[in-house]
């Protein structure tokens, strides 16, 4: 690991500084008043995960906890507290409460997470702690999902099927390779468990919903049926979106009323205990007119817009071998492919653009456990092979914006727990990644390999407290379009190829108009080095009977090299150069002195630090809860900010139950305003906000509806006009929303 003293210096003293901080800023965001009342009422997290449901008056003197599973950490199954990294959890009753259309609006605002790419659910992409898009590996029931295209998203899952959602926060390249810079976003689909009653072997679940956000509906079906050893799902999805999402001023956040539909097809046998063989398959298309551009605005003509037709297959065969009291042989076999088809028509000229991009992966792993003298010990070893291939035409030919390419990936990987002490478990393990650069055309191939190691403490000193701390070290590959990318990026001007300056002056040189893509084959990885230390507590009647509470948080600092950034000039007098066929109005002649503007990646060292806290507390007939996230980075050297930091951010939430299988609740979320001070020049700021939602839910527990669930909401029901960093679009209005969910 490369990393210079001063910096660790600089480190500690920030993240130590930032964890004492943490109350300033939530003045900031609420007031005093505000601070006072949630100094009483805890910090923390979103509290639907570790509700109580009895009331504390019928509460046994001793609560049993429900346990809180985390799958993603260490490629296994274990507890909250087992796990020396910071991580979220979202499942049922979370989804019950969002009733979410978009990701932003189901994981968008977990601490150190933000959903970018604005309201279009097309073009949201992940960012964690400032790592953004690919920085972030995305898997979908284990499948790695690799597919970027610029200004456009990355979930092609509809939360309708999603059973749970896993964040793991953090450099996590050790075991899921390049691209976990910043984490990963595990989405796992719903079984034939999850929909088949107890004592059934057969079993479904239709959903409908409204959301008055572009006027949507959600109509969703999902049947699951056993036979022996045979189990089979199916489920279908459509979201049909027919008006433009009014923004909180009332404006129409023009072609966004796009439609999606999602289709899953699982397939089980379980020969024997601790045996099962999957077979998946899932389809996603949405389709509607967009700017190319989705994230941005449209146009309110045609000019530059284009009929959208987004293609997304995924196939998947997963075998998972535990025999029953063989310790050494935890085995998972996944192979998988992707398969991405985005077709782009323009409707002022019939401009056609294609992009296939295509990823077929295999990995395996097993875990073994033994005793080592008196250690007890752990180890999870396997290998992981994946390519990505991306085939780009514009009306037949290549299109240089997106290079026809592809990478390969062979990888290897261990990582062991020793728990030397009971309670003290020690946790080191290494990856190393080979891949391989293959451009067409004219750039040259290119291999190499990056060594991934991570060494990490756990200590429980009793059953209800956790402190852990980690050192990990994590890289990304270049994509193949930040690598290869060239042809134009953009055009500013009246007409396309009409150079703009002063026709008077012919000794000044016009600006061409045109922004061309150079492209930067000699990128080299992005390689960060992490810190983190953070600690949690959990444990049931803590203040009354019946009750929970989870504390938990976390800072972190990571030192990144050759963090790849985008330089974006609309005039670049290295393009300067004598055009003969342009016309000069000044001589009515032809032969003109040009200057283009440029588009670049190119490689810069930054430094990315923050605080994350959150506090979740359920008294069983009311709850409270709240989270706080505090990122921070700038490019090292004093080189200038970063624009990928998020706004700081603290989500309140709080309800009550004032009947058996009914819930009330509110949410606000307070986000701090990107000024000029805190990104470089020319880039994109956000003014702060504070927006509140208010949700309410109904599950009969018996009688002729029991397994049904009732949903209302209205969020930004204040109907702010706000947006979230670094969007350029603004998130939509008040919406109501209102979904039921019937089991049978």
């Amino acid at each position: 690991m490369r990393l210079g003293i001063g910096e660790l210096e600089y480190g500690v003293a920030e993240t130590a500084k930032m964890a004492r901080g943490a109350r300033t800023v939530l003045a900031r965001c609420l007031g005093t008043s505000g601070l006072v009342g949630l100094m009483a009422g805890g910090l923390g997290a979103p509290s639907a995960l570790y509700a109580q449901t009895a009331s504390p008056a019928t509460a046994s003197p001793a609560t049993t906890l429900p346990e809180i599973v985390v799958f993603g950490g260490a490629r296994d199954e274990r507890a909250l507290l087992e796990t020396p990294n910071a991580v979220s959890v979202i499942e049922e009753e979370q989804f019950i409460r969002r009733q979410a259309s978009t990701y932003e609006e189901l994981i968008g605002d977990l601490p150190g997470v933000s959903i970018e790419g604005g309201p279009r659910g097309i073009a949201q992409e992940p960012n964690i702690r400032g790592f953004t898009d690919d920085q972030v590996v995305i898997r979908v029931d284990g499948a790695r999902q690799n597919f970027t295209l610029t200004h456009r998203g990355r979930f092609f899952t509809d939360p309708s099927i999603l059973k749970r959602v896993e964040v793991l926060r953090g450099g996590a390249s050790t075991l899921f390779g390049s691209g976990a810079l910043g984490g990963v976003i595990f989405l796992e689909t719903k079984d034939p468990d999850d929909v088949i009653l107890p004592g059934r072997d057969f079993g479904g679940q239709v959903k409908l919903g409204f959301n008055s956000a572009g006027t949507e509906l959600l109509g969703a079906g999902t049947v699951a049926a056993r036979a022996g050893d045979f189990d089979a799902l199916a489920h279908f999805a459509g979201r049909p979106r027919f008006d433009d999402i009014d923004d909180g001023n009332g404006d129409p956040i023009l072609r966004s009323d796009i439609d999606t539909l999602n289709g899953l097809v699982k397939l089980g046998w379980e020969p024997g205990e601790g045996n099962r063989i999957e077979l998946s398959y899932q389809i996603y298309d949405d389709d509607g007119q967009t700017p190319p551009d989705a994230d941005g605005p449209a146009d309110a003509d045609l000019f530059n817009v284009v009929e959208r037709d987004v293609l997304y297959q995924t196939g998947r065969i997963a075998w998972d071998y535990a025999p029953p009291g063989n310790d050494l042989l935890d085995l998972s076999l996944l192979a998988y492919i992707n398969d991405i088809e985005v077709t782009e028509d323009r409707i002022s000229d019939d401009r056609l653009d294609t992009t296939d991009f295509r990823t077929l992966g295999f990995e395996a792993t097993n875990i073994s456990r033994f005793e080592l003298g008196s250690v007890p010990v752990a180890v999870s070893y396997g290998v992981e092979v994946f390519t990505d291939r991306q085939d780009a035409e514009r009306d037949g030919d290549a299109r240089l914006q997106a290079p026809d390419a592809r990478r390969n990936f062979f990888a290897g990987f261990i990582q062991a727990d020793f728990e030397v002490l009971p309670g003290l478990t020690i946790t080191p393990g290494i990856r190393y990644d080979y891949f391989q650069l293959r451009p067409d055309g004219a750039f040259d191939d290119r291999e190499e390999g990056q060594p991934s190691p991570r060494l990490a403490v756990n200590w429980q000193p009793n059953e209800t407290m956790q402190f852990f701390a980690s050192a990990s070290r994590s890289f990304r590959a270049p994509t193949l379009t930040e690598l290869y990318v060239d042809g134009q990026h953009f055009f500013v001007g009246e007409a396309a190829g009409e150079p703009l300056g002063n026709p008077f002056d012919p000794s000044t040189p016009f600006f061409s108009g045109s922004n061309e893509f150079i492209s930067s084959p000699d990128l080299d990885p992005e390689r960060a080095t992490h810190f983190e230390i953070g600690g949690r507590f959990r444990d049931g009647d803590v203040f009354l009977p019946g009750d929970s509470l989870l504390v938990s948080g976390n800072a972190y600092y990571s030192i990144v090299d050759d963090f790849i950034d985008t330089s974006v000039l609309f005039v670049d007098f290295q393009t300067f150069r004598f055009d003969p066929t342009s016309f000069n109005p000044f001589t009515q002649s032809f032969g003109r002195f040009l200057v283009d503007g440029t588009t670049t990646n190119f490689n810069v060292d930054a430094v990315l630090y923050g605080f994350e806290g959150e506090i979740d507390y359920d008294a069983g007939s009311w709850f409270a809860a709240a989270g706080i996230t505090i990122p921070r980075g700038r490019q090292r050297n004093g080189a200038g900010e970063l624009a990928s930091i998020p706004q700081d951010r603290l989500v309140l939430t709080g309800g009550i139950r004032p009947i058996p299988d009914v819930e009330l609740g509110l949410r606000g979320t307070f986000r701090r305003g990107i000024n000029e001070d805190d990104v470089p020049e020319d880039t994109i700021t956000t003014g702060g906000s504070a927006v509140f939602d208010l949700f309410a839910n109904w599950q009969p527990s018996d009688g002729p509806l029991e397994g049904a669930v009732f949903s209302a909401g209205i969020d930004n029901f204040t109907d702010r006009a706000y947006s979230i960093h670094a969007n350029e679009l603004n998130d939509p209005g008040i919406a109501v929303k209102v979904s039921a969910s019937i089991a049978f």
